[in-house]
């Protein structure tokens, strides 16, 4: 009988163990971290510029501040129709770049759905660039359906401005 009570209490004690380190692990998940990425801009002695997330002890070095331009949300905003000439209804058009994460998923979800579009480079498209420069972009993408306009991307919200 002793030995049935010894394991029942082992038993407890794995548990009450297993737990804790469930919580544990559950506060460091939902604990902000601190660190941030930094950038950091120095020259060589032969005049060369470098940038690097760790900056060399020897150098004097300048902290680069880092602005990305991507929409965090879905917004639907009005918007000029004079503003491109490929404005028509119902034609989808996107403003975007190679790197943004939204831009991608966008993509992927026209393409899925079979909806044609148009899409606009803003730092290597001509045309791109200036209709981002007179649409007031500050991020990315924009997309653009007849004359609504939708900054940043998400499957509802493109669901509500394409009906």
């Amino acid at each position: 009988m002793a030995n049935i009570h010894i394991r029942w209490c082992n038993l407890k004690a794995d548990v009450s163990i297993k737990v804790s380190c469930l919580l544990v692990a559950v506060m460091c998940f939902f604990t902000p971290s601190p660190v941030a990425a930094e950038i950091f801009k120095w020259m060589d002695d032969n005049g060369k510029v470098h940038f690097g997330d760790r900056p060399p002890a020897e150098r004097q070095v300048e902290k680069i501040e880092v602005k990305v331009n991507s929409y965090t949300s879905a917004e639907i905003v009005p918007f000029e129709a004079s503003v491109t000439s490929n404005v028509r209804r119902g034609k989808v058009v996107m403003y975007s770049t190679v790197w943004c994460g939204y831009c991608k998923k966008a993509r992927r979800y026209f393409r899925e759905n079979k909806i044609p579009f148009q899409e606009y480079d803003t730092e290597t498209s001509k045309k791109g660039k200036a209709d981002y420069k007179r649409l007031k972009g500050t991020g990315v993408p924009i997309i653009l359906v007849g004359k609504k306009r939708m900054n940043g991307f998400s499957p509802s919200g493109f669901e509500r401005l394409y009906q």
